[in-house]
């Protein structure tokens, strides 16, 4: 008994009129079409946009160590955290020794001052010898020549000029080296005053200090950690990781979303600079990014951003609607209620919604989702979609 036959038996035990059976029976027979949601190919504003995370860290870190060694600190005067100043003081270095130094430079000074005036008075002895020395030479010359006056003497005259010439000579050499001596004794006495300001350690530059290393007591060394670490000015950057394929996307003066986490608010900045070199190890380069908000943050905190490439009006359809096959990816354009698949080139992502470049022209009618469930060459009832 066929399927028809067994149902109209049913119906007529039921007590159903035949014909209310035949119309029943022949129903299911009407072609009814799937209801499927399509979507218009519409110009919508598309970002593109990098993904990196990275660390918030001084855009310039000072370190601030003694000028002179040896001396112990007898005092410090900033703590980590404080705003300083430049030229300000931030420790203060014993100056005992210093001034012990300086005391025995002034007797030194005094010292030498008194041997200038000595050489002094003996470049006068000297060249009043040497003077009368050759005034005398030159009268035994002339008696010579008259007949007056004997070898010996001519000879003994110019020999007592030739050595009173000498002892000017030596005098003045004299004279010199006691004018030497003093202004070697000073120029240690301005490098002591030097050395004595410098018991004063100051800051270089504007900033807040993040460290310090200083201990009361200890003798200030130049080598080893720094006294303090100062962040100049408290300026703050982002040092951002960024994926090799996005390195040559990024460029200077780009807009950056930071997200924090515990913070209510996304935070904003610019990239300052992209680092022309890829570590070759992790394979990822570096940006440096400016905060617009650093007062919000602290050094070493780790952060994710977005770096806004570009952002320009296209084509775009929902990202449901894009298929996959091995030559590339698809969508399902309806016209008339026909279904036909469609290679297109696709670009941007962006909050559910992708960039055609190449395939579909605005305003074209495509499925929306169940695409899988939907083939080329299918007819279906359009439902269009709501927004």
């Amino acid at each position: 008994m066929t399927p028809k036959i067994s149902f109209l038996v049913a119906l007529s035990l039921l007590g159903l009129p035949l014909g209310a059976a035949a119309q029943t029976a022949e129903a299911p027979a009407a072609l009814v079409l799937p209801a499927i949601t399509v979507s218009a190919v519409e110009q919508r504003m598309l970002r593109d946009r990098a993904i990196v995370t990275g660390l918030i860290a001084p855009v310039e870190s000072v370190q601030v160590a003694p000028l002179i060694e040896g001396q112990p600190i007898e005092a410090l005067l900033a703590d980590v955290g404080d705003v300083v100043t430049e030229g300000q003081t931030l420790a203060i270095l014993s100056k005992t020794t210093l001034e012990l130094q300086k005391s025995q430079l002034a007797a030194s000074l005094a010292s030498a001052r008194a041997t200038i005036a000595q050489a002094e008075a003996q470049m006068i002895e000297a060249r009043t010898a040497a003077d009368e020395a050759q005034r005398i030479n030159e009268r035994t010359t002339a008696l010579r020549k008259q007949g007056s006056a004997s070898q010996a003497a001519a000879d003994t005259a110019a020999s007592n000029a030739i050595s009173a010439t000498a002892r000017v000579t030596v005098a003045a050499q004299s004279l010199e080296g006691a004018r030497a001596q003093v202004t070697f004794v000073q120029a240690q006495t301005e490098n002591i005053d030097l050395q004595l300001r410098r018991t004063e350690v100051k800051s270089p530059v504007n900033g807040e200090i993040t460290q310090r290393n200083a201990i009361v007591g200890s003798i200030a060394s130049a080598t080893g950690a720094p006294m303090f670490t100062l962040i100049r000015d408290g300026e703050l950057e982002m040092d951002a990781d960024v994926a090799e394929v996005d390195v040559m996307r990024i460029a200077a003066g780009q807009k950056v979303l930071l997200s924090l986490v515990g913070a209510e608010t996304a935070l904003t900045g610019t990239v300052r600079l992209v680092e022309p070199t890829i570590d070759a190890i992790t394979r990822l380069g570096r940006a440096r990014i400016t905060l617009d908000q650093p007062r919000q943050l602290r050094s070493g905190m780790f952060i994710d951003a977005e770096v806004l490439v570009s952002e320009r009006n296209v084509l775009a359809v929902p990202v449901t609607a894009i298929g996959r096959t091995p030559e590339g990816a698809t969508v399902k354009r309806v016209q008339d209620g026909l279904v036909t698949q469609v290679p297109v080139q696709t670009g941007v992502r962006d909050s559910g919604w992708v960039e055609i470049v190449s395939g579909l022209v605005a305003g074209d009618s495509i499925v929306t989702k169940a695409g899988a469930f939907v083939r080329d060459g299918d007819r279906i009832n359009p439902v269009p979609a709501t927004n």
